[in-house]
């Protein structure tokens, strides 16, 4: 599959597409993309759903160390995300060619089941077909995410989620308690396919809770009835 959409133009693009589904209402969430001539990157605190290209931030991609821009937008009132340095854990320690942050409900909810007080811990499915959207997950296989706290400032987060990433080598998400949700994939493509079925998955487990009929492993409901 190719696509010879401006990446500027395709970040506006799914932004607006990830706002319809509640995954960055607020101003909250965003989404990076990597590319050859460096990094692409939603600012922080605005509409996602109403940004174009020229507010979009390049940076420099072969210096993850540090946010180094290369073009700034337009608008000199706005800023880098708050989620760079986080972005660039998954950049960093997993060769990604694309991030998302969602601020998804479903990925807070399915969080609280498995951490009710907002401790680090995580989610467990098991025998879902949507699991096989998942890199290396099949559709019998069991499923564990990691959660992390959350903190009163994004990039606080920055050290716990490496740590998570580490951690967690065969899952490319890390869910944040109270908060969200960070996946990605090697580039946008699969990091928006793979976002699409852990949505699926964490709703499937908030519903099926409700519902009485849970989904998750015996052990994992015991803990957390």
């Amino acid at each position: 599959m190719t696509d010879a959409t401006p990446l500027p133009d395709l970040i506006c693009e799914l932004c607006r597409l990830f706002y319809g589904l509640g995954w960055v209402s607020g101003t909250g969430g965003g989404i990076s993309i990597r590319a050859a001539e460096g990094i692409y990157m939603a600012p922080s605190g605005v509409q996602k759903e109403r940004m174009k290209p020229e507010d979009i931030y390049l940076l420099r991609g072969d210096n993850l160390d540090q946010a180094v821009v290369l073009q700034a937008p337009r608008d000199p009132g706005l800023k880098i995300s708050e989620c760079q340095p986080l972005f660039y854990n998954a950049f960093r320690q997993r060769d990604a060619g694309a991030v998302i942050h969602s601020h998804s409900i479903w990925a807070l909810l399915a969080a609280r089941l498995f951490s009710p007080q907002g401790e680090p811990g995580e989610l467990v499915c098991q025998g879902l077909e949507m699991q096989k959207g998942l890199r290396g997950t099949g559709s019998l296989d069991t499923l564990r995410v990691p959660i992390i706290a959350n903190t009163a400032r994004e990039s606080q987060l920055t050290a716990s989620l490496s740590a998570a990433i580490d951690a967690y080598a065969k899952v490319d998400a890390v869910l944040v308690a109270g908060h969200g949700v960070y996946i990605w994939g090697t580039d946008w493509v699969q990091a928006k396919t793979q976002a699409e079925c852990y949505d699926y998955l964490f709703r499937a487990l908030v519903e099926s809770q409700r519902m009485g009929l849970p989904i998750a492993p015996r052990t994992q409901l015991e803990k957390h009835p």
